[in-house]
């Protein structure tokens, strides 16, 4: 298992590419390059069965000889192929739109989501994708081709922050839509009661399946640097707020650091993965993250 990359994939750099496909490309390849090893090696070596092509498929794993004799073309599919489905669940609820560096925290999110998606295609794994706010908002079923990455990087590519955040009612609803047991990879701020949130997640796992969370913040979330008077704009209804943030800045902090505590000792409880990914956190660190929990997955089955 690659080790996570010490020089930085930078999400102010990566940010700034207009289109969502290229930023997944270079996330993934700066990573690769990163860990000169490329994660697409030693995934898909053992041959399983052949299936019809699909436009798509990838030609390398075209099987000339079958061809030869059947005048047909087949893929080789690989043991990996039929082993992990990933859903893809990503928040895109007005919250998501904050930003204080240069990143809002829906960018940093949908990046990660489209380089996950292109690893995992590229892997020749399934990806499926579920945006949501309040309610569910899109849902594309998982596919392993390249086409269909091209659908769901649309979709992506389409998604804007808006309405309220209902996580723990959504979740519950995706693991009720999820029809194929695999990987849930859930990317959000979080934004909600703890105990709401845990609900959701637990009603996933609860399905059998695999989750990870990558709860994204921002710095400023992080560490509430203000110091002078500010005005907070109010989020998902909440109305603005004119306050001294020096009176606030305890009670706020020890706020998200029970929020903190809560959420990992839940998850914990459950074996549900949570990393926490400030805006500042270089990207690669998702790739990290997934490839490391895919080869527990594959230690645990032996």
């Amino acid at each position: 298992m690659p080790e996570a990359v010490k020089s930085p994939i930078d999400p102010k750099i990566i940010s700034k590419v207009a289109k969502l496909d290229l930023r997944a490309r270079l996330v993934v390849e700066g990573y690769v390059a990163g860990v000169h090893k490329s994660p697409y090696k030693g995934f898909s070596v053992e041959f399983a069965e052949h299936r019809e092509y699909a436009p798509g498929d990838d030609l390398r794993y075209l099987d000339w000889k079958v061809f030869g004799k059947t005048d047909r073309y087949y893929i080789k599919q690989y043991e990996e192929e039929t082993n992990l489905i990933c859903h893809l669940v990503v928040d895109t609820s007005e919250s998501m739109d904050f930003g204080t560096e240069g990143v809002r925290k829906i960018d940093y999110a949908l990046t990660i989501a489209a380089a996950l998606a292109y690893l995992i295609v590229g892997q020749h794994d399934a990806a499926g994708l579920t945006t949501f706010d309040e309610k569910i908002r899109t849902v594309l079923a998982p596919g392993s081709h390249g086409k269909h990455l091209q659908r769901l990087f649309t979709i992506l590519e389409k998604a804007q922050p808006g309405g309220k955040t209902a996580i723990g009612a959504v979740l519950s609803q995706v693991a009720d839509k999820l029809r194929k047991r695999g990987l849930v990879v859930v990317v959000s701020d979080l934004v909600g009661d703890v105990e709401d949130v845990l609900r959701g997640l637990r009603r996933i796992r609860s399905h059998r399946h695999d989750v990870v969370g990558f709860h994204v913040l921002d710095p400023a979330e992080v560490e509430f640097p203000f110091d002078q008077m500010t005005l907070f704009q109010g989020l998902e209804e909440f109305p603005d707020l004119l306050a001294d943030p020096k009176a606030l800045r305890k009670t706020y902090l020890d706020h998200l650091a029970d929020f903190r505590q809560r959420l990992r000792a839940g998850c914990v409880a459950e074996r549900i993965d949570v990393v926490e990914m400030n805006t500042r956190t270089p990207l690669d660190v998702a790739l990290t993250t997934y490839l490391a929990h895919r080869a527990a997955r594959r230690r645990d089955r032996g």
